[in-house]
């Protein structure tokens, strides 16, 4: 194996080294399942990008927007992964907006302190039945 930079990376691999994906396999299911748009536009993971390509990938919740400093078909130590790729000051803005609407919806939701009591499974099971007899 040669030391020689590299000029071009597939999608997938660059993904798995940067460390979004954690196997190249889950990297290509999110590139085929439309979830990684090089330059505004779905791409195939056998694309090839080059450094100074602008990427948007979604995670979970999350979508970033990132630009290629570096190329790499290794997976190396996070240290290394995160001088891969440098994410927008606009990306990151956006996501921490949408993590604290989530943060927000989530305090004015009602959830039960925990296990129902045997009481309140009597009242879970009585109404289950008169839904289930109604049909």
């Amino acid at each position: 194996m040669s030391n020689t930079p590299l000029n071009k990376v597939r999608i997938d691999k660059w993904l798995w080294a940067a460390r979004f994906y954690k196997t190249r396999s889950i990297a290509k299911q999110a590139i085929d399942g439309g979830k990684v748009h090089i330059e505004g536009s779905r791409v195939k993971a056998s694309k090839e990008i080059e450094v100074g390509c602008s990427i948007v990938l979604r995670q979970g919740f999350d979508e970033k927007e990132v630009t290629v400093l570096a190329l790499s078909d290794k997976r190396g130590p996070a240290s290394i992964a995160t001088t891969l790729y440098e994410e927008t000051e606009e990306s990151i803005k956006k996501r921490e907006a949408i993590a604290e609407q989530r943060r927000a919806s989530q305090q004015f939701t009602e959830r039960p302190a925990g296990k129902p009591n045997t009481r309140q499974r009597r009242h879970i099971h009585r109404f289950k039945r008169v839904i289930l007899d109604s049909e």
